[in-house]
């Protein structure tokens, strides 16, 4: 029943980041779309909902069952971002959005894969900025500063975000088996991405108290 719970709560991940692309997808402004996909990690770490990506960044840290939850958060991310696009495929704006969707898709699929792959790397070093500084920062404004700077800049430099292309890949229905190999190679660089920095943080400090 836990695990049940942690994966409705990667459903309600994958949807919150669903949201957020949907608004980078409606707005012809990319530094405003970007801006405003910040409300999907902003519900993710107010709520307290399951997203790989940010869970990632911890699983060295945590037990066993943590790392054991993390498949199903992503089928939970992945089953969110996709009931979303199919709900929006039913509206007004489905095809507009699909549209949009498909021109952002084709050039992610017309990539390399290491190419992919180093995007994805630097996608949750700047996540891991945004959720460990939305969990540690002292102040108010500096958690949510954290989420805005985190976001925001790696919607603008072109980063590759696993969740976030779960749901532009369905808003586009352009699902295939190399669709599906892109998207687990950008798990694999969010996921490299997500522990690097934790990990090097903690060998740095693990040397800092060697010294002293």
């Amino acid at each position: 029943m836990q695990r049940f719970k942690v994966f409705v709560s990667g459903i309600l991940a994958g949807m919150s980041i669903a949201l957020g692309g949907t608004v980078f997808l409606s707005l012809e402004s990319k530094v405003l779309g970007a801006l405003f996909f910040t409300v999907g990690l902003f519900a993710v770490c107010t709520f307290g909902f399951h997203l790989y990506t940010g869970k990632i960044c911890y699983v060295f840290e945590r037990d066993r069952d943590y790392a054991l939850d993390l498949p199903f958060i992503w089928l939970g991310n992945l089953v969110g971002a996709f009931l979303t696009a199919k709900l929006e495929s039913f509206t007004r704006a489905g095809a507009a959005l699909s549209e949009k969707a498909a021109v952002l898709c084709q050039t992610k699929l017309n990539d390399g894969l290491l190419s992919i792959f180093i995007l994805a790397v630097f996608c949750d070093i700047l996540i891991y900025v945004a959720v460990e500084g939305y969990g540690k920062n002292p102040h108010e404004l500096g958690k949510y500063l954290s989420i805005f700077f985190g976001v925001t800049v790696f919607i603008l430099c072109g980063f590759e975000h696993c969740v976030a292309n779960m749901y532009y890949f369905s808003m586009a229905g352009m699902w295939s088996g190399k669709t599906l190999l892109y998207v687990l190679v950008m798990t694999a660089g969010n996921s490299v991405g997500g522990f690097l920095v934790p990990l090097l943080r903690s060998w740095i400090a693990r040397k800092q108290t060697v010294k002293t």
